[in-house]
Formats: C-alpha cells, structure tokens, sequence
C-alpha cells in the first residue's frame, strides 16, 4: 500500500478511535437531577435543565399531567429511622397509595416493612443495592444492584416484578437511564422535594408542611424521605390540605405514559 494511503488510513482509525471514545464519554456523562420548584401552583420545570433531551429520550418521569390535579406520593427508604410505621398508617388512614423506594440495606433490615408495604397496597420501587453514584458503575454491576434489590423484595413480599426505580441521589447519565429501561425499569423523578433527609436538620411538622403545600401542582411527583420525623408528623395534614384545594392522590402504575414538560 502506498505510504501516503497507510497514513491517511491511520488517520481515520485515530479519529474514529476518538470519536467513539468521545461518544462514550458523553453517553455516561453524569448529570444531577434538578428542577425549577413551582409557584402559585405552576407546574414545576426542567425546561433549562441541559438533561433535559436525556430524560425523556429514555422516558424518565418527573411528574404526571399538569392539567390534572393528581399527586403521587413517593418516599425514599436507604434506611428505617423509626418512622415508616407512622407513615404507613397514615396512609391507611387516609387510603392513600404511594411508592417506596427502597436499598438493600432496607431489604436487609426490615423485611416486616417490606411486607406491610406491599399487603397495604403500596409500590416498592428500586433505589439499588448499596446506593451508588450509578455513573461509575459499569453495566453488569449496575445491573446486579437492581437485580438484588427485586429478588430481595420479592422473596419476602407479594411483590414479584418491579417496575420503577430511583437513581441513588439523583444522579444519571444517559447510559444509565440506557441500561435501566432495558432491563425493564421506568425511572422515577420528582417535581416536589424540599431538604428533609437531614436528621440532624429537622424543623417541626409546620415547616415539614409549608414546604411540601406550598409546592403543589397539577401532576406533581412528591419525594419525601422516610427518615423525616417532620413527614411523618405532618403527612397526615399534608394530604388533608391537599384534598381541600381539590387534589387527588395516585400510584404511580396509573402513569401509562412519561409525561410532557
């Protein structure tokens, strides 16, 4: 072959070399989920957010139908703080479903938890086994997270598939929202959250519930998280305020479709 052709062909391998390392690259760039909050009962957005396109190239949901006033309760479970039980009557109370997203050391430790939630009609939905940054975990570790927590759940509950999962703090990419819809899974966002995982943090029911009510919307998917002695005290107020002002609570399995933004 004549020199000239070897180096040009050598050029091209180099550069699909780093195109495709490139590409690569940008498929597992991390992103952390955000929001804009609402307003006045104005749907909450991502529009600004640069994953936007990402989000819903893989049909991640961040909340439902803004012309309807639905809300979907959802609770994040790394670990049992005292608190689920309280919660989980509330709930029945109240007839109110809600998804519980839960780690391995949830399934480990509280498998009576597990149970109720599941006898009581609610949602157990993944949030991996040992709650990593899912960006630096190859595919098949990434996939053995979810594996684990589904086996573990359906080993001890009537739950035998699970169909919803939350990336551990919020954090993707697009090969990991790839991965995870192929193997079967919808993630799950959120368009109402305020800072209440902190125990060390917490500011009385009163603040728990200004913080949540304040946020309402149309369609909106609330995140709370289950070691919050100020959720637990003000759920039941919560729902109470909500249903006045005309909402209606639903699972998130009533979601056919990921939603527009």
């Amino acid at each position: 072959m004549h020199r000239r052709t070897l180096v040009a062909a050598a050029l091209l391998l180099a550069a699909a070399a780093l195109f495709g390392s490139s590409a690569a690259q940008a498929a597992d760039t991390p992103f952390h989920f955000g929001f804009k909050k609402s307003k006045n009962g104005a749907p909450a957005s991502i529009a600004q957010e640069p994953f936007r396109a990402v989000v819903e190239k893989h049909g991640a949901l961040f909340h439902g139908d803004v012309t309807r006033k639905a809300l979907y309760l959802t609770f994040d479970n790394g670990y049992e703080n005292g608190f689920t039980p309280k919660i989980l009557d509330v709930l029945k109370e109240k007839r109110v479903p809600a998804a519980f997203f839960v780690t391995g050391q949830y399934v480990r430790e509280q498998p009576e938890l597990l149970r109720r939630m599941a006898d009581e009609g609610h949602i157990i939905g993944n949030h991996s086994w040992s709650h990593p940054d899912l960006t630096t975990v190859p595919d098949d570790a990434l996939a053995q997270e979810l594996a684990k927590v589904e086996a573990g759940v359906a080993a001890v509950t009537k739950q035998k598939e699970m169909r919803f999962m939350r990336p551990p703090r919020g954090i993707f990419s697009d090969r990991t929202l790839a991965l995870s819809r192929k193997l079967g899974y919808v993630n799950v966002f959120w368009s109402l959250a305020y800072v209440d995982w902190d125990t060390k943090r917490q500011r009385g029911a009163d603040y728990a519930f200004q913080q949540v009510t304040a946020q309402l919307h149309p369609g909106a998917i609330l995140l709370l998280h289950s070691v919050s002695k100020d959720n637990a005290d003000a759920l039941g107020r919560i729902i109470d305020y909500a249903r006045a002002q005309g909402y209606e609570f639903y699972g998130l399995d009533s979601l056919e479709k990921p939603p527009g933004t």
